[in-house]
């Protein structure tokens, strides 16, 4: 079964090419991934966002999430690593400006959702959690993270969460043990690299080999 079938994507709901990692990706280009982005954002739930080195998943996320007002949102980004939940939560708790040493999930778990929580109820932000380079993440931890996003009976969608990594972030999101995270998957977006002359025709500017 291919990955858009398997997470019901018949287009893909984002379509956005980003180009080299130093210029800015035309506004034009990246608009849908934003739409796709602030739907995740808005519903509470998850985006997935793939691409090879180089494709321009973090210039895209980085457009995305300076259009959020910073005085409605907070978003928090992570870089992963091939750690366990532990460490996740740790890096996760060291955004919210707490350093946790321990080494219990459920106090872990509960103290990310009681930061969350004071931010969406008393401080009446909104949030989101990014994380970069998932596809590092391993299969334990990816049938574990979906419980960070369970508040009062997963009634509330609280933690909006964007992953975004390589192309084998769908492979390990299609085991069976990552179906619960999976299944809180509402837009994905592959990005491919562009290359000299794509890059001259969507930005108007002139490729090096043209100059």
């Amino acid at each position: 079964m291919s990955y858009r079938a398997f997470f019901g994507f018949y287009q893909g709901a984002l379509s956005i090419r980003a180009g080299d990692q130093g210029h800015p990706p035309d506004p034009g280009i990246a608009r849908p991934s934003r739409s796709a982005f602030d739907y995740a954002l808005r519903i509470g739930a998850m985006a997935l966002v793939t691409g090879e080195i180089g494709s321009g998943k973090s210039t895209a996320l980085r457009y995305a999430v300076g259009q959020l007002h910073p005085s409605e949102y907070v978003t928090f980004s992570i870089t992963a690593s091939a750690g366990s939940i532990l460490e996740l939560y740790r890096q996760i708790l060291a955004e919210l400006g707490i350093h946790s040493a321990g080494s219990s999930r459920q106090v872990l778990t509960r103290t990310i959702r009681r930061e969350i929580q004071e931010l969406i109820l008393g401080k009446k932000m909104k949030v989101a959690l990014i994380i970069d380079e998932a596809s590092l993440i391993r299969l334990d931890v990816f049938q574990e993270l979906h419980t960070l996003t369970q508040f009062e009976g997963d009634s509330k969608p609280f933690l909006p969460i964007i992953l975004a990594g390589q192309s084998n972030l769908i492979d390990k999101l299609s085991f069976r043990t990552s179906q619960p995270l999976a299944s809180r998957i509402v837009a994905r977006s592959h990005l491919d690299g562009v290359n000299r002359q794509t890059w001259s025709n969507t930005s108007g500017t002139t490729s090096p080999s043209q100059e």
